[in-house]
């Protein structure tokens, strides 16, 4: 009699992977819609000029916006600010190259003033980072 609930039973021994699935699609619809709104930047309209194409990921980025903002990679300055900083994060990055954005609605006064806070630094290049122009 034993015998015969043994016979009964049967052990199934799968693994049900439909809930992972489930979980693993959830994640990855939560980091679709994430992912673009963690991206940082400052929005600027850069000018626009027929030029090689240069890659400002390489080294430091220095930004100007509309609001008259210095940006070194990220990080807000002002102009006094930036000329007391700038020679230690020139030479702390050296040979990585400085790239200038700045918004096409700046004075170009401002750039100037920028640019001689530069050379003053000891940086000779600095990459002027545009758009490229539109196709006729």
């Amino acid at each position: 009699m034993r015998r015969r609930r043994r016979d009964r039973l049967h052990l199934n021994a799968e693994i049900n992977v439909v809930n992972l699935i489930d979980v693993m699609l959830l994640l990855l619809v939560i980091f679709m819609i994430t992912a673009p709104m963690m991206q940082g930047g400052v929005d600027i309209a850069l000018p626009k000029a027929e030029a090689r194409a240069l890659d400002p990921k390489d080294g430091m980025v220095v930004t100007l916006n509309r609001a008259g903002q210095i940006l070194v990679d990220e990080t807000a300055m002002t102009y006094p600010q930036f000329r007391a900083a700038f020679r230690a994060l020139a030479s702390q990055r050296a040979g990585q190259g400085v790239y200038l954005r700045a918004d096409e609605q700046v004075p170009y006064g401002q750039v100037a003033r920028v640019l001689a806070v530069m050379r003053a630094a000891g940086v000779g290049d600095v990459g002027l980072v545009t758009e490229p122009e539109a196709a006729p």
